[in-house]
C-alpha cells in the first residue's frame, strides 16, 4: 500500500464535520416532554436513540468508538485507521450518516467529530420522508448539543495513550442566558503524535498450483495530527413569539507525516519500487453557517425555516523518493492535490396537527454545491504513460431538490401509522480538461409506508408491539466516484490498481420490507427480534483492468442485489429480574446479515466488504462515586467473492472495552477508559484471478494494542 494513499486516509479524519439547526420531529419534540416517554417503544417510526449518558460513558475521543457498541452498527478500518460506518454489514454509501438531519459534505470523516459535541445519536433502520432516502441500509442522525438554555461552565482535560498514537485532548463550553436570549461557545481539539510499524504480504500462484512470486513488505510510519473545533451558537426570542437562531461551526485539521515501505521479494521478481520514502502535508479547512427561524401561528401551525452555507478546503501534497530493485533511483518526484468547493442550502417545514390523531408536516430541502480541484504530478525519474496529462483540473457542480410530505396518524390507542412521500433529483456536472463535460440527472420518488401495532394487554409501558414498514429507497453515487480524476499507487498492479471515477455511474434504487416484534416486560427491559428484505438494482460493483499501461480499479453498475437480514436485541437491569440486585445493566444483540449479486458466481456471492454478523455484550454498575463497564463487540470476517475473478478476506475482530467513572464532587469527575483490550489486529486481503498469470493474493496487517485513554471533567 503506497504511503500517499495512507495518509490520504489519515487526513480524510481531518476533515470538518458539517453542522446545521436541527429540524427535529415535531412528535418526537411533544412526546419528549412526557414522562416515561421512549422514542424506541412509543414512536410509529423505528429508531434507536443512544442518548448523552451513554454516549459519555467511555470517555471515547472518537465517535466511530461510541458506534461500535450501538445495536447493529458495525464499524470498519481501512488501512487501519480510516473508519466506515456500516448498517446490515454495509458501508460505502448504503448507509447514511447526517448530522442534525442534514447531508454531510463530501469527505466528512466521523474521527474529526469529538462526542463531547453530540447530544444524542438516532438509527432509524427504516426511511423517513423527513429525511433523505439515501439510506439503503438504514440511516444514522448525529443530533449535536445545543446548550444555551442555562449558564454553563464546563472543561475536560484528557490523554489517550498506546502502541501507535498517543496525545492530549480537550474540550469546553461555555453558555449564558439573558431574559430573551442566549449564547453558547464549544471548543474541542487534540494533537496526536503517531509512530508504528505495519506490513504486509502479496503471492501469485500459478494456474497449475506453483507459487512463482512471494514478497514481504515492512513499513515504519512517524507523524503527528492537530485538530481544531469551534462552535458558537446565538439564539434571540423576538417580541412576537418567533425564535431566531445562528449557529457557526468551523473545524481545521492538519497532518504530517513520513514513511518507510521496504518491500522484500522473496520468490519472483520484486515490485518496481521496493524501497519507498514519503512526505505527507495534508490541511482541511471548513466553515459552516446557519441561520433558522421559526414560528407559532395562531392556527397552531409551526413553521420553520433555514438558510445556510459552507466552505471547505482540501490540499494533499506528497512528496516520495524510491530505489528500483537495483539500488538506482526509481521515482522522484511529487503529488499536489487541492480542492476548493462553497455550498448553499435551504431547509423549510410546516407542521400541523388536524383532527383524529393527523400530525401533518410537509417540506423541502435544496442544495447546490460546486467544487474545482487540480492534481498536478512531477518526477523527476520515472516516465510517465504517453499522453498522460500531469495537470489536471476539474469542476464540479452538485444541484439537489427534494420536497415531501408525511402524515403520523394515531388511529387508535393501540394502532399507529406514518404515511410519506419524498420525491428528490439530483442534477450533477462535471468537466475538465482530462475528460468530455458530462451532466448526470436522476430522480426518486419514495413512498414510505410504517405501522405500529400494540397487542392486546399492551398497557403502554408494558406489553407486546409489532412493526411491519414498505420503503423505497436509493444510493447515489458519490463525487469521487463520478470524476474522472486518479488517485495513483507506486507500486501498482491488479490487487492495488489505481482508481478512475466513472462519470457514467447511475444510481442504485432499492425497495424494501421490514418487520419487528417487541416485548417489554419492565421499566427499562425489552427484547425485540426484526428483519428486513432489499431488492437492489442497478448495483455498483468496482471493476479492474489492464489499459496497456497500468491496472485501473473503477466503479461500473452490474446487475440485481438481494440483501436480507435478522436483529436481535434485548436490555435489562438486572433488578427486573431479582429485585435484591444490584444497580447492573445488562444488554445483548446479534445482527446476521446475508446478501447475492445475481451478476456474480457464487458461492459467497455477497454484496462488497459486507459485515455477516456482528455481536453486541455489554454490562454497567454503579454504586455511589463509582461507575462500571465493560463491553464486548465481536464482527465475523470472511470471505466475499466480489465479482468472477475478483475477492476480498477481512479478518474477524472482537473489542474488549471498560471504564471506570470516580466523581470526587458533583464538579469534578474522573473518568479511565481501557479499549482494545483482547490486543485485537486489523487485516484484510484482496485478491484477483487472472485466467493466464493466475491468482494474486496481498495482505495487508496493522497491528493494534491496548488504548488507555483518562479525562478529567470539571464543570465551574
Amino acid at each position: 500500500m503506497s504511503f500517499a494513499a495512507l495518509a490520504a486516509s489519515l487526513a480524510c479524519a481531518a476533515q470538518a464535520q458539517e453542522s446545521a439547526a436541527a429540524i427535529a420531529p415535531a412528535r418526537v419534540e411533544v412526546k419528549g416532554t412526557a414522562a416515561g416517554y421512549d422514542p424506541r417503544r412509543d414512536d410509529t417510526a423505528s429508531r434507536i436513540v443512544v442518548g448523552r449518558e451513554e454516549i459519555a460513558r467511555y470517555g471515547d475521543t472518537s465517535v466511530a468508538d461510541v458506534f461500535k457498541r450501538i445495536p447493529g452498527v458495525t464499524v470498519t478500518s481501512a488501512g487501519g485507521r480510516s473508519l466506515e460506518v456500516r448498517m446490515r454489514g454495509l458501508g460505502s454509501g448504503y448507509t447514511q450518516i447526517l448530522v442534525n438531519g442534514e447531508r454531510t459534505p463530501s469527505g466528512f470523516a466521523l474521527d474529526t467529530l469529538s462526542p463531547d459535541l453530540i447530544e444524542r445519536i438516532e438509527v432509524l433502520r427504516v426511511a423517513s420522508a423527513e429525511f433523505s432516502n439515501e439510506s439503503v441500509a438504514g440511516t444514522i442522525n448525529i443530533v449535536l448539543r445545543k446548550r444555551g438554555g442555562k449558564r454553563t461552565r464546563e472543561a475536560k482535560l484528557g490523554y489517550l495513550l498506546s502502541e501507535d498514537f498517543r496525545g492530549p485532548s480537550f474540550s469546553t463550553e461555555v453558555a449564558e442566558q439573558a431574559d430573551k436570549s442566549s449564547w453558547s461557545l464549544s471548543a474541542s481539539g487534540n494533537h496526536d503524535g503517531l509512530s508504528r510499524t505495519w506490513g504486509g504480504s502479496e503471492e501469485n500462484i500459478r494456474p497449475g498450483g506453483i507459487t512463482d512470486m512471494l514478497r514481504r513488505t515492512r513499513a515504519v510510519e512517524d507523524g503527528r495530527m492537530n485538530r481544531l473545533n469551534l462552535s458558537p451558537r446565538l439564539n434571540w426570542t423576538l417580541e412576537d413569539g418567533d425564535t431566531v437562531g445562528w449557529e457557526t461551526v468551523f473545524t481545521s485539521g492538519s497532518f504530517r507525516n513520513h514513511g518507510h515501505l521496504v518491500a522484500t521479494a522473496l520468490l519472483g521478481r520484486p515490485p518496481q519500487t521496493p524501497d519507498l520514502h514519503t512526505f505527507g502535508e495534508f490541511d482541511d479547512r471548513m466553515l459552516t453557517s446557519n441561520l433558522q427561524w421559526t414560528r407559532d401561528t395562531a392556527a397552531g401551525t409551526k413553521l420553520e425555516l433555514k438558510l445556510g452555507a459552507e466552505w471547505s478546503s482540501r490540499k494533499m501534497f506528497v512528496r516520495r523518493s524510491g530505489l528500483g530493485p537495483d539500488g538506482l533511483a526509481e521515482t522522484d518526484g511529487s503529488t499536489l492535490s487541492d480542492t476548493h468547493a462553497r455550498g448553499a442550502n435551504s431547509t423549510g417545514k410546516a407542521t400541523r396537527e388536524l383532527g383524529r390523531g393527523h400530525l401533518l408536516a410537509m417540506g423541502w430541502d435544496l442544495r447546490f454545491n460546486e467544487s474545482s480541484d487540480i492534481r498536478a504530478e512531477r518526477d523527476r525519474v520515472r516516465p510517465f504513460a504517453p499522453g498522460q496529462l500531469l495537470d489536471e483540473q476539474f469542476r464540479a457542480s452538485v444541484g439537489r431538490a427534494a420536497f415531501y410530505a408525511q402524515d403520523e396518524w394515531t388511529i387508535s390507542p393501540q394502532w399507529s401509522a406514518y404515511l410519506g412521500a419524498r420525491w428528490e433529483g439530483v442534477r450533477t456536472r462535471v468537466s475538465g480538461n482530462a475528460v468530455e463535460p458530462v451532466s448526470v440527472r436522476s430522480s426518486v420518488l419514495s413512498p414510505v409506508v410504517q405501522t405500529l401495532y400494540k397487542l392486546p394487554g399492551h398497557d403502554g409501558k408494558q406489553g407486546d408491539q409489532l412493526r411491519l414498514a414498505l420503503s423505497r429507497t436509493y444510493k447515489a453515487p458519490e463525487l469521487d466516484s463520478i470524476v474522472p480524476r486518479r488517485s495513483a499507487w507506486e507500486n501498482n498492479s491488479a490487487t492495488e490498481a489505481d482508481f478512475v471515477g466513472n462519470p457514467a455511474l447511475k444510481p442504485e434504487l432499492a425497495w424494501g420490507i421490514d418487520a419487528a416484534w417487541e416485548h417489554y416486560w419492565a421499566e427499562g427491559a425489552m427484547v425485540s427480534v426484526g428483519g428486513a428484505l432489499r431488492r437492489i438494482s442497478d448495483y455498483t460493483s468496482n471493476h479492474i483492468y489492464f489499459d496497456g499501461f497500468r491496472w485501473i480499479f473503477t466503479p461500473v453498475n452490474d446487475d440485481r442485489a438481494t440483501m436480507r437480514s435478522i436483529d436481535l436485541e434485548t436490555k435489562f437491569p438486572l433488578k427486573a429480574v431479582f429485585a435484591e440486585a444490584p444497580a447492573i445493566e445488562l444488554r445483548a444483540s446479534v445482527s446476521r446479515n446475508w446478501s447475492r449479486v445475481d451478476s456474480v458466481p457464487g458461492p459467497d456471492n455477497r454484496m462488497e466488504q459486507q459485515t455477516p454478523l456482528t455481536a453486541n455484550l455489554g454490562i454497567d454498575y454503579k454504586s455511589g462515586a463509582l461507575a462500571l463497564g465493560a463491553s464486548v463487540a465481536h464482527r465475523r470476517g470472511g470471505f466475499v467473492q466480489v465479482a468472477a475473478n475478483r475477492g476480498f478476506y477481512r479478518v474477524a475482530r472482537t473489542d474488549l472495552d471498560s471504564y471506570a467513572l470516580w466523581i470526587f464532587n458533583p464538579n469534578t469527575q474522573l473518568r479511565v477508559a481501557l479499549s482494545n483490550l483482547l490486543g485485537e489486529d486489523n487485516a484484510f486481503e484482496p485478491s484477483y484471478l487472472d485466467p493466464v498469470r493466475g491468482l494474486e493474493k496481498r495482505r495487508w496487517f496493522y497491528p493494534a494494542g491496548v488504548k488507555l485513554g483518562t479525562t478529567l471533567e470539571m464543570k465551574f
